[in-house]
This record gives C-alpha cells, structure tokens and sequence, in this order.
C-alpha cells in the first residue's frame, strides 16, 4: 500500500522552492522585517510592519497571534446561504453541541445581529472583532452582510470588521467591502489547480446556473485569484484558509502557499479537515480521513518561508463569542439578549483595553527578558504543551483542558505552533481515567505540559509516557514559565542528570511507519 504520508525529503524540497525570491506584489505587506524575518506574520510586531498595518491587526485575535491571549471576537450568523458544495461542509441550525465552522444555533436578521453585538460589546469589552462567516457564505448573502456592516459602522465604530468568503462572488463586492472599512477579508483556497479542486467541490452556482465537476472548480480558482489580488490593491487585509485534506490536498497546499503570496496574501491558514463521520459530511461519510497533528505541522513547516503562517485557529462556530478557544455563544441566545441592558459605552471599552493591553505588554517584556537570560541557541529543540484558559498564562488545571497550546523552545525562541485538542480529563469533580491514553496520544510528541494543577494518576500516566509534568510556574506568563522550564532542562541534560531524547523526530518516525 503506497504511503499517504509526506516525506521528509520532499518537505525539505518545498521549504527549499519556498525560500526561493517570490515575484514582486503590486502592494500590501512586505516579506522581510527589521531583522529580516517574514513580516506581518501572525506573531510579528509593530517592528516588522508599517505602522498603518500594526493598527488593523494589534487587537485582532485571528490576525495576530500574541493578540488571541488576550481579544476576543465574535460571529453572527446572518448568510445561510451558499453558492457552492464542498465536501466537507455540512451546515447544521440550531446545533450547540458541535463546534466546527458551518455550525449555528440560531440563524439572525441583520437588526437581531447588531442587537447582539452590541449586548456583547457591552458584556465583553476586550471583544474587538466582528466578523461574518456564514453559516453558508458572506457574500452569497450580500445585503443581509451588508446591512449588518452598515449599521454596526454607525453604532460600533470602534469593532473592527471582518468576512469571511469561498471568494466566487468576491470580485463582484470589492467595493462593498471597501466603503464599509471592512479592512479584513479571509477567503478559503483550497487549491489552484482545479485537477484538484473538482475532487473538493462538486459543483457550484455561477451566472445563473449550476456548474459540476473541473469547469466548476476552474471557475472558482479563476474567480478566488482574482478577487485576491483586487482586495490587495486596495489595501485589505487577506488572510486564506486551507482545508489539509490527506491524499488530495496535502502536497499541493505549498504551491498554494506560493500562489496565494504572489498575490499579497497577508496570513495563510492551513487548517485540518474535520472528518468524523457523525458531521454528515461527504468526505465524513466516504471515509477520507483528516491529518494527524504531526502531518499538519509538517505542511505548515513545508511552507515557512512563502505567505506567512497563521497556527492559532480554532475552527470557529460560525456564532463563536469570546476568546479564540472558548465558546460564550450560549450566554447571548436571543431571548437572553432581551433581559440584559445593552450599555455601549465606548470610553469605558477602551479603558478596559488600555488595561489588557498593559497586560500584552508584560507578557511581551517577560518573554524578551526570558530569551535574554536563556543563555544562547544549542541547537537543542522541544515542544510543551500548556494548559491555559487565556490571558497568556499558565492558568488551566490539567483536568479541565479541552486543548493545550503547544509551544516550541530554542534557547534564542519561543514559538507557538497549534493547539491539540483533547478529550475532558475531569468530569463531576472526578477524573475519568479512560480519558488519558487519548490525551497523552495528542501530546506525545512534547517533552512537558505545564499546567496550573494536576492530580497524582495523570502525573504518573504523563512521566511513563517521557513527558513531565510542571506545576511550578503556576499562573505564570507562558513564554516566560516555558523558557524558564526549558533552561533547568538544558541544565539537567548538561549535568548528565536526564537524557535528551529527541521526541518529535520519534513522532515523525512513527507516523511514517503508521501511514504506510
């Protein structure tokens, strides 16, 4: 059986294509920052990017990295309806108990989504986006999106805007998306050569009519290309998702990569397909598989060096409310939102932002003075998972994390690189040990999980798997805790105290054999 697994070699073959000169964009970002690393990317700062930049994408949770510890966004599911069928997609109303984007439960008129809104904005203060993805697509629903913006422009102004599009019917609205300062605008590309794209979408709706098969997904790259290239000459953020379908997409995602930054992208997403059979999507129900973390990473690592990478997405609910990872959508239902007093006070919404920004700035400051005192790169490099509930802290007791931001360690770096999601540990106050061989499984390939707290049986489970367990920087911010752990690690190593294993290359390993 030919092995659906991505090689080593051919990796390090499009890592070496991708740092190759990229032709020059007619405008939005650079490609190189003040120490010449990729710019504009979701972990850069106002250092690697013009200052007008730094303004759209400070305080935006999907845009920039550091800023998802500590903004929140929200959705609001005005556009039901779409223009084309992808194979993974399955849009489910009044549905709470999933969470994938196409999810809702319950659909809104525009003046409903404002009410909304701005009951959230009021509630929620560090909640600083608002942004329209479906549950069908944003532009397939023009005046319903429209409407929405139009409104939230005047009562809002301050909540930056987002849409979220296929991009079929995107060259037709540039100019919509334009006078309503939507200055954010994420399309999903999936391919660029439609050989390809016809095994993602079985048909679309263009020109009045329904088009099936390679016509369709020629129309549809044709159409994606050029409304990038139309929202970057005028100065819109784009940000592209990519669905990582294993065996049909995966090595075709680095020239995506490619042709997406040619083309001005700002970030690219490359995000896992959601297959499980329960969805009732097609690929669920064929038996197309998603990747395992490491096969994402991998692509993501393929592609370092093209458009830059964004790797703190959560697949959002199309209704999300809160911070990236956390769902409060159940908290503004309809018919709660008429018990509570809408109170928009801007003044006091950006006095409270003064102060989470405050709180960025000493995350940003312990982890610049945790890499100062780290004495230097030797080459030595790990993953850590952490347990976190927000704010940029290692604030998340074991038993209660539904994921783990996973962080790589050099002894000059800090990296976030994803989030594993995992089963609930602790249940009704008590843990439900079947749960831990899958949670250990999903962060197998770290060398600690630093969490707030943790009981005596998942410690044990955690140490005869290689990986320790740290309580120690409790409450701590999470570069600072993680690179503090690292150098007693490198300590520990050097005095022959511990041995370093090199864990994500055992992964690698094991994933190849399992694939083939």
């Amino acid at each position: 059986m030919q092995s659906a697994y991505i090689s080593l070699g051919d990796l390090k073959a499009h890592r070496t294509a991708l740092a190759a000169p990229a032709a020059p964009q007619a405008s939005g970002c650079s490609t190189t920052g003040s120490a010449g690393k990729a710019s504009c990317g979701s972990s850069d700062g106002p250092g690697d990017m013009p200052a007008e930049i730094w303004e759209k994408v400070k305080n935006h949770p999907c845009y920039s990295e550091e800023a998802h510890h500590h903004y929140a966004r929200m959705h609001v599911a005005v556009a039901p309806a779409c223009n084309i069928q992808c194979n993974y997609c399955n849009r489910k109303y009044d549905c709470s108990n999933e969470s994938r984007p196409g999810v809702v439960s319950q659909k809104l008129t525009p003046d409903q989504a404002v009410k909304k809104v701005l009951t959230v904005a009021s509630e929620i203060p560090q909640m600083t986006v608002l942004g329209i993805a479906g549950p069908g697509d944003a532009l397939a629903n023009p005046q319903k999106t429209f409407e929405t913006f139009r409104q939230l422009q005047e009562k809002a102004p301050d909540i930056k805007l987002c849409l979220s599009t296929n991009g079929l019917a995107l060259p037709d609205y540039v100019d919509e998306i334009c006078r309503y300062n939507i200055d954010h605008v994420t399309i999903t590309i999936n391919m660029v050569d439609p050989a390809v794209g016809e095994k993602i979408y079985p048909w679309i709706y263009w020109d009045h009519r329904r088009i099936t098969g390679y016509e369709a997904a020629k129309v549809l790259h044709e159409r994606q290309m050029l409304g990038l290239k139309m929202l970057t000459a005028r100065g819109v953020l784009t940000k592209i998702n990519s669905v990582l379908i294993p065996g049909i997409n995966d090595e075709h995602l680095m020239e995506v990569n490619r042709e997406v930054k040619k083309r001005g992208a700002f970030l690219h997403n490359i995000m896992p397909l959601i297959s499980e059979a329960e969805h009732g999507t097609h690929f669920g129900l064929t038996g197309q598989r998603g990747p395992s973390a490491q096969e994402l990473k991998d692509v993501q690592d393929a592609c370092a060096g093209g458009a830059n990478l964004m790797r703190h997405c959560r697949q959002c609910r199309a209704d999300a409310v809160g911070l990236l990872g956390e769902d409060r959508s159940d908290e503004f239902t309809l018919d709660k939102i008429e018990e509570m007093e809408i109170v928009y006070d801007l003044e006091k919404r950006r006095e409270y932002q003064d102060k989470v920004e405050a709180e960025r700035q000493a995350q940003h400051a312990a982890k610049e003075a945790a890499l100062a005192a780290a004495g230097g790169d030797d080459g030595m490099k790990v993953l850590v998972a952490v347990a976190t509930t927000g704010g940029g802290k290692v604030n998340q007791h074991f038993g209660h994390a539904t994921e783990f931001q996973i962080y790589e360690l050099t002894g000059a770096s800090t990296a976030f690189i994803g989030h594993r999601r995992v089963d609930l540990y602790c249940q009704g106050g008590y843990g439900e040990d079947e749960q831990l061989p899958s949670i250990v499984n999903a962060i197998n390939d770290c060398h600690a999980v630093l969490v707030a707290k943790i009981g005596a049986c998942p410690r044990d489970e955690l140490k005869a798997a290689g990986i320790e367990p740290v309580e120690e920087y409790a409450h701590e911010f999470i570069e600072k805790a993680a690179l503090a752990w690292f150098a007693d690690y490198r300590r520990r190593v050097a005095a022959g105290e511990i041995e370093h294993i090199e864990r994500g290359d055992a992964r690698i390993r094991q994933g190849a054999v399992m694939a083939a």
